[in-house]
């Protein structure tokens, strides 16, 4: 079945935007970046960790596995779309929130239409990825667990980024 290779290929591509994320801080912190909601951070990372998890046990209890190609072809378009957001913030973008003061806030790519892109993908992601293998729990809980994650999150960045709330 399809699951399995693609479940395999999302961790491996959030392992890989770990280790990015890891190497763009490294940047940020010689460069006088101050991070800023360090309290909230492991209860995102818990979030998304527990998100697979209840993916896979929800997917294992299924009686009947099935997936929608309208739903993963939706995934690929959202796929591109967060490497457009990454390929604009380059060396910022990270899972993080770290601001370098006097440097000015990108304005390119989709950051020229929107404040806050990323989450816009995260959004769509956390439904969109259980929903192609019709994995309603998931995708109903992780969506109102990740809502109340990204009103804390959206709230400091915005202090970080000195945008009004």
């Amino acid at each position: 079945m399809i699951f399995i290779p693609f479940i395999s290929v999302i961790i491996l591509l959030r392992i890989g935007e770990l280790i990015l994320a890891k190497r763009n801080e490294k940047w940020l912190l010689q460069n006088g970046a101050v991070e800023y909601g360090k309290n909230h951070y492991p209860f995102i990372v818990a979030v998304h960790s527990l998100f697979f998890v209840s993916v896979i046990i929800e997917y294992l209890t299924q009686q009947t596995p099935s997936f929608s190609l309208l739903i993963l072809l939706f995934y690929f378009v959202l796929l591109a779309f967060k490497v457009w957001i990454i390929a604009s913030l380059g060396k910022f973008w990270n899972t993080k929130i770290y601001r370098i003061q006097n440097f000015p806030l990108i304005k390119k790519g989709p950051y020229k239409y929107f404040k806050h892109p990323n989450y816009i993908v995260v959004i769509a992601e956390i439904a969109a990825i259980p929903l192609i293998f019709h994995l309603y729990y998931t995708a109903v809980i992780f969506s109102l667990l990740n809502a109340i994650m990204l009103t804390v999150r959206i709230k400091e960045e915005n202090v970080a980024l000195q945008i009004p709330i």
